[in-house]
């Protein structure tokens, strides 16, 4: 007899009431998941993927969210029927998730140990004391380096990478009986994406753990899935074995996602284009204080002794895993942390400057961070947050002439200009890096810091950004320093890559011949790692 499934969800729709309007938002969803069988969600943002997954454990926002149809089965047990005792016993047990976004997930106010040791004294009755071992294990097994020494840290001190490893090995702490992993590598590098699927793969083996893997990257699905679901507007269009889907898609949403890769490369640089940033062993190092008295015992080498020249026009990509300094760099760079060694802007020695005197040159260099939701304010409107620097640069303007200048910034990153009165809640991952984007030109700056602009978008969405990046380049003059663990998205943009590991740079070159051949054996790994994950990648190197 074939065994029942794991997990079975039977034509589930899901409806959100605002104002006595219901809008359903996932449609008559069916999936099952046998034990220590991987499924892969699929599809872009907003397709319903992570409502479905929440549908599970019943996270939503009850009761402005309903279930009209629909039934969901776990061990046979009627989970939207269960009640709030029921679901405690198996939330973070029997069934734990890993959401996307780390920084809001986890608790700013509690240390890493307290956090992870939780899950263990709530679940299993192991002492915070005696859980010490077991959380090491966990995060030696999650990749984090020198366990031992962040059990003290507080979630900001970790990178976004690292918090997300955390967050996994949370969630692997009681081996639980069905992981669902919403977008869980989306903050790593690659090479700890390759380690983090090899630990799932291992766990998976030896215990039968089911996932449900929510992701946008098909590349990733071929590394981890048995079986893959396309989802599209609240509704699955297409669903088999992963070699099936992949190879020989049916439908045409899933050959647009197949396609949607960033293409191209970066535009060519003038060889007398003059220099807009310069830096020459440059150095960012935080110390570290122990004792009643703080004393330093030694120093984290963030950035240790980095040189680059950026032209008009170029762009540098910054390479290498989490906590190897890339966006310390960054803001050395823009004189944001505190720095030694000489940083030259727009041929001005900017290294000594007080705050006051670099802040006209602020508008000359600006920065679009990683997560564009938590970089904009969710109490300014578009327009609000658009022409706030010309507020602070140029003293008060006409708000005819403000609104004029924020179209035309909306206009350029491809957005309608009748959206600036609304708020960053009301429109998409895109599309509020689309905003961030029009926030840093609106001045017309001559070098802005990317760092990791397009790891949270849809792949089909990183194609747009790059493409936009790469126009207004071309019609700006701009410079850019790409920060990201997105080597593909890096080939598309970059002309020169910097890899950094440990703070210190490893190699570099020009793109074209670091992809074809690399010379460090560290930037051979993270080229491996990258390509294992190409199903159907035009750019691959060589082609």
């Amino acid at each position: 007899m074939t065994p029942s499934p794991l997990l079975s969800v039977s034509d589930l729709s899901v409806a959100f009431t605002n104002s006595g309007n219901a809008v359903r938002v996932v449609d008559r969803v069916s999936f099952s998941i046998k034990r220590g069988e991987t499924l892969a969600l699929v599809g872009e943002s907003g397709s319903g993927k992570s409502v479905t997954a929440l549908s599970i454990l019943k996270l939503l926002a009850y009761p402005a969210a309903s279930h009209p149809t629909g039934e969901i089965l776990f061990n046979g047990q009627d989970m939207l029927g269960m009640d709030e005792d029921g679901l405690c016993r198996i939330r973070g047990n029997a069934i734990t998730m890993v959401f996307q976004e780390p920084m809001t997930s986890l608790n700013p106010l509690h240390t890493i140990e307290r956090q992870i040791g939780e899950i263990l004294e709530i679940h299993q009755g192991i002492s915070r004391q005696k859980a010490r071992g077991r959380i090491i294990e966990l995060l030696e097994q999650v990749g984090i380096r020198d366990p031992e020494s962040r059990l003290e840290s507080f979630p900001h001190q970790l990178s976004g990478g690292q918090r997300q490893r955390v967050m996994i090995a949370m969630a692997l702490a009681n081996e639980p009986d069905l992981l669902i992993a919403d977008e869980p590598t989306t903050a790593l590098d690659v090479t700890v994406q390759a380690q983090i699927l090899r630990l799932l793969k291992e766990v998976q083996q030896r215990t039968g753990m089911a996932m449900l893997f929510i992701t946008h990257d098909l590349g990733i699905v071929q590394a981890i899935a048995d079986r893959v679901c396309v989802m599209t507007d609240g509704k699955i269009v297409e669903e088999g074995l992963v070699a099936d889907v992949l190879t020989r898609p049916q439908h045409a949403y899933t050959q647009k996602l197949l396609a949607a890769e960033p293409k191209g490369r970066a535009n060519p640089v003038a060889i007398d284009a003059p220099v807009v940033m310069q830096a020459d062993n440059l150095k960012v190092w935080f110390p570290i204080k122990r004792g009643l008295l703080r004393k330093t015992i030694g120093h984290i080498k963030a950035v240790d002794g980095v040189s680059l020249t950026i032209r008009e026009g170029e762009t540098i990509g910054v390479v290498g895993e989490s906590g190897s300094g890339k966006t310390t760099l960054g803001l050395a760079l823009l004189r944001l942390v505190h720095s030694e060694g000489p940083i030259v802007f727009l041929g001005k020695a900017i290294d000594a400057l007080s705050q006051n005197a670099l802040r006209p040159l602020r508008r000359s260099m600006q920065v679009v961070f990683q997560d564009p939701y938590g970089s904009l304010s969710p109490r300014m409107s578009i327009a609000d947050i658009v022409a706030e620097g010309m507020t602070v640069q140029e003293g008060i303007r006409s708000l005819a002439d403000q609104r004029e200048i924020v179209a035309k910034a909306l206009v350029d990153v491809g957005l309608n200009p009748d959206m600036m009165d609304r708020y960053p809640h009301e429109f998409s991952g895109g599309q509020r890096q689309r905003i961030a984007i029009a926030r840093a030109i609106v001045l017309g700056p001559k070098f802005i810091v990317l760092d990791e602009p397009t790891s949270a978008l849809d792949r089909s969405i990183q194609a747009q950004i790059v493409d936009l990046l790469r126009g207004l380049q071309e019609t700006r003059r701009l410079s850019y320093l790409f920060i990201s663990h997105d080597l593909r998205v890096v080939q598309a943009l970059a002309n020169h890559i910097i890899v950094m590991r440990d703070g210190k740079v490893v190699e570099q070159g020009e793109t074209g011949a670091l992809f074809n051949a690399p010379q460090d054996a560290y930037t051979r790994a993270l080229l491996a790692a990258a390509l294992d994950f190409r199903p159907h990648d035009s750019n691959s190197v060589g082609s």
